[in-house]
């Protein structure tokens, strides 16, 4: 597959150009790579108006991924988030629904800032005995809330995979929304090589409308890449869609992280499907033993390693410390859980990471484990809420008080308590347990 951009800047940077543009580094700078950080300079093409060498590419990744139309962003699935959310209001405002969306509670806090800009009203989806963390509705739970909407939402809007790992239902899911004709978004940001194993599990083929995709999470891009996918049934106007992009991010793309992206189209071009088999393959048997060793494993996403930590008398920060002891630096840990993110470039390193796993002393599991998701009382909207003046209190004097920022670090970034929810007796306990201190509540007078 060819590279368009990143045959550009890299032609531009062997070509001695007297660099009389933005950035002020001029191509060249401690970091080594600033020959090919450029900017919109003649023949570079521009991300929100793309109509050369950045819109080659979009389209190359959209032949790879099979979709109608693929966009690219330099700031993250942050970007799509926000603007798949604008594009599907637009649309559903034209088509006389509500400013509803329904969501499940495992969303990344990118969301609460998207409903927040454009004044949606966000309404959430019981998730079961389930932990925050990986809160997936099933269709059955979307059917009900649907049909108990006094007015048609403009979209569903799902988080899988979640950070644990854990998959929703997305073809049962999408076949209910298509039934209520409301569209599906899904923050796909952990899944973008779901697409390329035997049988995809890619949100776009299992029936959603639109979704995100990061590319630095899982692929071997730089921080900050990722894609904005369409699916092939879905009607939508490709100027509207730059121009929802545009409305939220930078009008200084980062060049590196485009060249990044298209570099990426050809190294899922190239025998990326077999090295992907081969490296799942080798990973379930890897979990296979672990758990035939007494470890419990959470999630079902094929290249993430979600260990259960707690049912193994340690917690997610401990076992993370003893494997940052022999030379392994995991993706995120907590009381419960250890997150292991590998790739097919590191098949050799598999068994370092088992060895080192089955090294690890264990014993009884620990108590309580971790608090359910619950549904918070709604006292005013995420918009209401967040550009309220507000004030941080301590925990122990928030009950009762309405949340006003989401409290929660990245990772995981996914909100205990969602803004406009009213702090409970409940929700108090849940921030003690994952050692949040000081919460950001709506000032009363």
């Amino acid at each position: 597959m060819d590279t368009p951009l990143l045959d550009f800047v890299r032609a531009y940077a062997d070509s001695g150009t007297i660099r009389a543009h933005m950035p002020g580094h001029k191509g060249k700078g401690p970091l080594g790579a600033e020959a090919l950080d450029l900017t919109e300079i003649f023949g570079a093409d521009s991300l929100y108006e793309a109509s050369g060498i950045i819109a080659q590419s979009e389209n190359n990744a959209s032949s790879l991924f099979g979709s109608r139309m693929t966009f690219y962003s330099a700031e993250g699935s942050s970007l799509c988030i926000r603007a798949m959310t604008a594009l599907a209001l637009k649309q559903g405002l034209a088509d006389g629904k509500s400013r509803v969306m329904l969501c499940g509670r495992n969303a990344h806090k990118a969301l609460l800032s998207a409903a927040c800009l454009l004044d949606v009203q966000l309404r959430w989806l019981p998730a079961g005995e389930k932990n925050y963390l990986t809160a997936q509705p099933d269709a059955q739970t979307v059917e009900k809330a649907l049909n108990g909407l006094k007015e048609p939402p403009f979209a569903v809007y799902l988080t899988s995979p979640d950070y644990l790992g854990g998959m929703a239902d997305i073809r049962a899911i999408a076949q209910v929304c298509r039934a209520h004709d409301v569209p599906l978004l899904v923050d796909n940001a952990h899944g973008a090589y779901l697409h390329f194993l035997p049988e995809s599990l890619h949100p776009l083929d299992l029936g959603a409308q639109v979704c995100c995709d990061s590319a630095h999470k899982t692929l071997p891009a730089l921080t900050g890449a990722a894609w904005l996918h369409f699916g092939a049934g879905t009607d939508v106007n490709e100027g509207d869609v730059r121009d929802c992009l545009a409305l939220f991010g930078s009008t200084s793309p980062s060049y590196l992280i485009l060249a990044s992206l298209d570099g990426v189209n050809r190294y899922l071009s190239d025998g990326y499907r077999g090295r992907l088999r081969a490296f799942c393959a080798q990973m379930d048997a890897v979990k296979a033993r672990l758990q035939r060793e007494g470890w419990e494993l959470f999630g079902q996403e094929p290249m993430k390693l979600t260990v259960c930590a707690s049912r193994a008398g340690l917690t997610g920060q401990e076992l993370s410390q003893k494997l940052r002891d022999r030379g392994i630096e995991c993706e995120f840990a907590d009381p419960d859980y250890t997150v292991l993110m590998l790739t097919p470039e590191q098949t050799e390193l598999l068994p370092k990471v088992e060895s080192a796993l089955l090294a690890v002393p264990r014993g009884k599991a620990l108590r309580p484990g971790p608090p359910m998701s619950f549904a918070g009382e709604r006292a005013l909207s995420v918009r209401e809420a967040m550009l309220s003046p507000s004030l941080q209190v301590p925990v122990s004097q928030a009950l009762g008080r309405v949340l006003a920022s989401p409290c929660v670090s990245c990772p995981p970034a996914v909100p205990i308590l969602m803004c406009g929810e009213r702090v409970t007796q409940e929700a108090i306990e849940a921030f003690h347990y994952y050692h949040i201190d000081t919460v950001r509540v709506v000032r009363e007078d």
